[in-house]
């Protein structure tokens, strides 16, 4: 079959490597070469799919329904691999495929995953359910990280993060006073960190599926070792459309911040903090590539914090 990318992939990854790497242009081969080495039959590309990578739903020899996702380089799907075999089906869909794919296939960046229901998340459910399950999930995926790991740390990450943001600041006065209360927050988090795990690392309800193993189990992480509050940060913002859109959200995101911290036994500030800077360094980056909509939406929420 045609392996045509969503547009939606398309379009994401033309914000992140605008002058293209020539992944795109090789997916259709990586794809077909995958599915026959695997006997996969083929049912259909998941559309809209994720922002990162190809998913496709396929059934294996035996008839057992799977996924095949493929991601390039630079969305490190080896760093997921690892993740989700060290979590090994807690709290996050399953590896079908051990530690035996052969090497080329792994620089190709080819995942074969248990099966879920794409169409359902846990953003399905009523707000005050969504977050209580996610939350759940998150919690179990906070576990120690293996050891002599390889996975970025928060540091790291947020290093890099907080260069480009120094930039867009420079290319606009009008965030600099959130930039610099972001950053600012930064330096004092990684000053004295409470604990290393390993977390998922871009976790939101849309991340969370609906499973036959378990009722929920979360896909798509970018792993990174640090502390709980930098994962759960994002979770914060969830359906910020919604909250901007009322006249309350200031409030109800600062209850939101409160409420979550308390379920999963997270520093109230911390979390604040980490939901500054991670929503600041959101909406410069969609500032910088046109996305002018969301970089309000992100900006505004910011602001609150």
């Amino acid at each position: 079959m045609a392996f045509e990318p969503p547009r939606r992939l398309v379009r994401a990854l033309g914000e992140a490597a605008p002058d293209g790497d020539g992944w795109l242009a090789k997916l259709p081969e990586v794809a077909e070469r995958a599915v026959a080495r695997r006997e996969l039959a083929v049912e259909r590309v998941q559309v809209p799919g994720g922002r990162s990578s190809l998913v496709v739903l396929v059934r294996t020899a035996d008839g057992t329904p799977a996924v095949l996702k493929l991601a390039p380089r630079r969305a490190r799907p080896e760093s997921e691999r690892a993740a989700l075999a060290h979590w090994g089906g807690l709290g996050a869909v399953q590896l079908r495929e051990g530690g035996g794919a052969r090497e080329r296939e792994r620089d190709e960046g080819v995942l074969l995953l248990e099966r879920l229901r794409p169409d359902v998340s846990v953003r399905s459910l009523p707000e005050a359910k969504a977050l209580l399950e996610a939350a759940g999930t998150l919690r179990r995926l906070w576990v120690e990280p293996p050891g002599s790991h390889r996975f970025e740390t928060v540091a790291e990450r947020t290093g890099r993060q907080a260069a480009a943001m120094r930039a867009g600041a420079l290319a606009d006065d009008e965030v600099t006073p959130l930039v610099d209360a972001a950053l600012a927050a930064r330096e004092e988090l990684l000053a004295a960190p409470p604990e290393q795990r390993l977390l998922h690392g871009t976790f939101r309800q849309s991340k969370v599926l609906a499973g036959d193993r378990m009722p929920w189990l979360a896909v798509g992480p970018d792993p990174v070792v640090g502390e709980g509050a930098f994962d759960l940060a994002r979770l914060v913002r969830d359906r910020v459309e919604d909250l901007v859109a009322q006249p309350s959200g200031a409030s109800t995101t600062r209850r939101r911040v409160k409420r979550l911290a308390e379920s999963l036994e997270v520093d109230q500030e911390r979390l604040r903090g980490w939901a500054l800077f991670r929503a600041v360094e959101s909406g410069v980056r969609a500032r910088r590539v046109g996305r002018e909509r969301d970089a309000e939406l992100l900006l505004e929420f910011a602001s609150w914090l």
